[in-house]
């Protein structure tokens, strides 16, 4: 099971399969919503930074756009990350998690790929079992958001991140 995962029942694979279907049009609709997202973050000031190859201003935006097309179109999919402002590490943690627990439209859980927006502080989460040292060599700071975005009105989404990045001291 660590090497290769669960082994599906016959109906779950049934399922997989028909969510396959409609994988092209999800995956436009959420990277739409993605770019939208990470566009408005980068206009906040509670955000020190935005991480999203569909974003001119990321620094590998052409090559992304390069490899990863959907429809013979460049794609930054459906995964926005961002910093927010904080003095020190435990600031920026702290104001992460305020950001995080605001939210009401967003999951709050370490999943990806789902038609619902999801929301994580990596830190604690998936990198959780690395250092600090290892984590700022990956890039993974306390202030550090990740948001699967889903297919919600993205104005509903900007609403709730709003919440929290606005009431930021």
């Amino acid at each position: 099971m660590r090497s290769a995962g669960m082994t599906l029942s016959a109906f779950n694979a049934w399922v997989v399969l028909k969510g396959l279907e409609t994988l092209s049009i999800r995956m436009q609709a959420q990277s739409a919503n993605a770019l939208a997202l990470a566009t408005w973050l980068e206009a906040q000031p509670g955000v020190a930074r935005v991480y999203y190859p569909g974003l001119k201003s990321h620094p590998q935006h052409a090559l992304a756009m390069r490899q990863q097309t959907l429809n013979g179109q460049g794609c930054g999919g459906a995964v926005v990350s961002f910093d927010v402002k904080g003095a020190d590490a435990e600031s920026a943690r702290k104001n992460a998690f305020h950001v995080i627990d605001s939210t009401r439209v967003c999951s709050i859980t370490a999943n990806l790929g789902d038609t619902k927006t999801t929301v994580t502080h990596p830190s604690t989460t998936s990198h959780g079992r690395l250092t600090e040292v290892q984590r700022q060599a990956a890039g993974i700071g306390q202030g550090l958001i990740r948001v699967a975005v889903g297919l919600e009105y993205i104005d509903d989404l900007k609403a709730d991140l709003a919440r929290g990045l606005d009431s930021l001291k």
